[in-house]
């Protein structure tokens, strides 16, 4: 049996920076994504720049409509993992729907349902087919990409913050249900990271808030992967935890911006 790394939402920005990290550890990896030519284009990216392991890369989104996660898709890859004896030993739950500028009284109910049962409800299923398997199989690790938003509200977020804040309840009782089956459940609360946003809006991203950390600057990617890798491979006997990884930005009651 082949054991290998499950990452979400891996063509783009953190994703791809923690499928490299596990692939640089010579562990195998299988990721997602939601778009299947950006699927296909960063499944043979991986495959050239780490031939030692091995990379699949999985076409599927979260939902059939805002009210109904995809069930079946979540299964029949899984199912496809097993005959191919591939085990999910860690599962790295970084994909996310962001819920951008959802106002209350404009937006519609089903832009709320549409974040929670992404970040949510999707997240748990996937939890429950890979701990079915973990079980089976000695033990496992599950990692939440969460946010520091769980606990610091931002601007027309709503819905965001509130899957967050529910996903760490979740990743709380996962990890109480499941430790007697020896799977670990963390998460990694990560503030603002240097993504393709970061990039192409350099106007708005050099005078936002959230840049002005205690430690002067903002992780990228590699950070992020950094702390899955942790309690991937050294928290034998973490379960449960959260790893705050903003600069320092929580500690503080308000940034404090240099006057230039």
């Amino acid at each position: 049996m082949k054991k290998a790394a499950l990452v979400t939402g891996a063509c783009i920005n953190t994703g791809v920076a923690i499928v490299e990290k596990f692939a640089s550890e010579g562990i195998n990896v299988v990721f997602t994504g939601r778009n299947a030519e950006k699927v296909h284009a960063a499944e043979k990216a991986y495959r050239e720049k780490y031939p030692e392991v091995e990379i699949i890369g999985f076409h599927m989104d979260s939902l059939l409509d805002e009210r109904t996660v995809d069930e079946d898709s979540v299964v029949k890859m899984f199912d496809a993992l097993d005959e191919k004896d591939i085990f999910v030993e860690t599962l790295v739950l970084n994909a996310a729907d962001q819920g951008l500028g959802m106002k209350i009284f404009e937006n519609p109910l089903t832009d709320f349902m549409r974040v929670i049962n992404t970040n949510l409800t999707w997240n748990y299923f996937l939890s429950e087919c890979a701990a079915k398997r973990m079980k089976e199989n000695g033990g496992g690790s599950i990692i939440f990409i969460n946010s520091n938003t769980a606990y610091r509200a931002i601007p027309d977020r709503i819905a965001y913050s509130a899957s967050k804040g529910a996903q760490l309840g979740m990743m709380r009782a996962l990890a109480l249900d499941l430790g007697k089956y020896n799977i670990r459940v963390n998460a990694v609360l990560p503030g603002m990271i240097k993504t393709d946003r970061w990039e192409k809006n350099p106007a708005f991203y050099k005078n936002v808030p959230s840049r002005f950390t205690p430690l002067g600057d903002v992780a990228v990617g590699e950070d992020v992967a950094d702390a899955v890798w942790y309690f991937a491979a050294h928290a034998r006997n973490t379960t449960g935890a959260e790893l705050v990884m903003d600069g320092g930005n929580t500690i503080q009651l308000y940034p404090i911006i240099p006057k230039e």
